[in-house]
């Protein structure tokens, strides 16, 4: 007898810990395996960080907070977006909550209804299409392959509105590919937006501190669309704080009021310590992220250059983020010990397997014909694992 709702069973269970659970269970056997199928960083949150999370603790923040977040954290991330971002926003247009996983939800269930579409470029981070099918709306897939470096253009964004379309999910740099779009493409996005007026644009901007362009671009910098644009950003990646559980929009006003509503309602506001934690991290000294950033660009160099050497990978070079994307079609069909990839998903799993490499198959992130590796690890995690790799994809014939 099923008692669950229709709606969980029209769910699908996140892949990327379902790999990472498979990972934990080899290790508890006493294997060696390399874990690249997680995103998050492998650095330790800062010491400055920590000690405010501390003299919180001794200064009794242990009271309920505010369901939108602390009034200084709102100031906090208002100055951040116009020092940084060059962007305008009140801290009443902030609602911080339980990490940016949270912060997107929030918004999708605030603005998506029944059979409302939603554009999600695919390849996706995996709980995109899972929480707009949670909010009854019904995603609509836009795919850019690795020739395009995973990026949609103008033209197939404007194929892909309909008069059913109510939001545009849009995330740079990217989750699971790295790709980051530039401030022209972005423009010529704005462009095509502009002419649909009814369009929210949810820019996912979580992975804002590690690209290696220079300087992040936001769409929200377009005046001639900015009053339907919600930025999602947080601590977790930046700063090293992904157990933190801090993320948080800067929206329009009618949409920061109905989140901090709905937020109210499930969850409230979210841990105190780990806001007066936030709170220092965007007020306090940002070497800590230009030196993450440095030692994240190293190992994309690393692993691209090694990934290259590998034939039958197709690799392009992500621009940010700590993943790389690698194509991996002309390994399906191919079989080792009779058992047959059929896969990307099926390839991820040999890996694991027959190389002890923790990484997830491109089927979840809408890409069946790539595999997604995270490079949130040493260098010589990084050379081990590919090294690895290698060897057991030479097996497959």
């Amino acid at each position: 007898m099923d008692l669950l709702s229709a709606r969980l069973s029209a769910l699908s269970p996140s892949e990327t810990f379902a790999m990472a659970q498979k990972s934990n269970e080899l290790k508890a056997q006493g294997i060696d395996v390399i874990n690249m199928s997680v995103g998050e960083p492998d650095f330790f949150t800062p010491d400055h960080i920590k000690q405010a999370a501390k003299q919180a603790i001794d200064d009794n923040y242990s009271f309920y907070s505010p369901v939108a977040g602390f009034p200084d954290l709102k100031k906090a991330i208002s100055e951040k977006l116009k020092r940084e971002n060059g962007l305008d926003y009140t801290p009443a247009q902030i609602v911080v909550s339980n990490g940016a996983k949270q912060s997107i939800c929030n918004v999708i269930l605030s603005v998506i209804g029944k059979d409302d579409e939603v554009i999600i470029p695919a390849p996706y981070w995996v709980s995109y299409p899972e929480m707009v099918k949670l909010a009854d709306g019904k995603p609509v897939y836009v795919y850019a392959g690795i020739d395009q470096n995973f990026k949609i253009t103008p033209q197939q964004l404007e194929e892909a509105i309909t008069p059913k379309t109510k939001a545009l999910i849009l995330c740079s740099p990217s989750n699971p590919t790295g790709s980051v779009y530039t401030a022209d493409e972005l423009k010529a996005m704005a462009e095509v937006l502009e002419r649909h007026p009814d369009i929210i644009i949810i820019a996912d901007e979580i992975y804002e501190h590690i690209n290696y362009i220079g300087k992040h671009e936001s769409i929200a910098q377009f005046t001639n669309i900015r009053d339907r644009v919600v930025v999602v950003n947080g601590v977790s990646k930046g700063y090293a704080m992904t157990g933190w559980r801090i993320g948080w929009i800067a929206a329009p006003q009618w949409i920061a009021s109905a989140c901090s509503m709905l937020q109210g309602q499930y969850t409230s506001g979210p841990s105190s310590i780990a806001q007066k934690a936030a709170v220092a991290a965007y007020t306090g000294d940002q070497t800590c992220v230009s030196e993450m950033g440095v030692a994240f660009e190293r190992r994309r160099n690393l692993i691209v250059d090694l990934l290259r050497e590998i034939a039958g990978l197709n690799v392009n070079n992500p621009m940010g983020a700590f993943y790389i994307f690698p194509e991996c079609k002309s390994f399906i069909g191919k079989s080792y010990n009779g058992k047959v990839m059929e896969s990307a998903t099926d390839i991820a799993m040999y890996l694991l397997e027959e190389a002890h490499v923790a990484c997830v198959g491109g089927d979840a992130f809408g890409a069946p014909g790539c595999i997604r590796i995270s490079y949130a690890t040493s260098d010589e995690n990084i050379k081990n694992a590919v090294a690895r790799i290698k060897t057991a994809l030479e097996k497959l014939s």
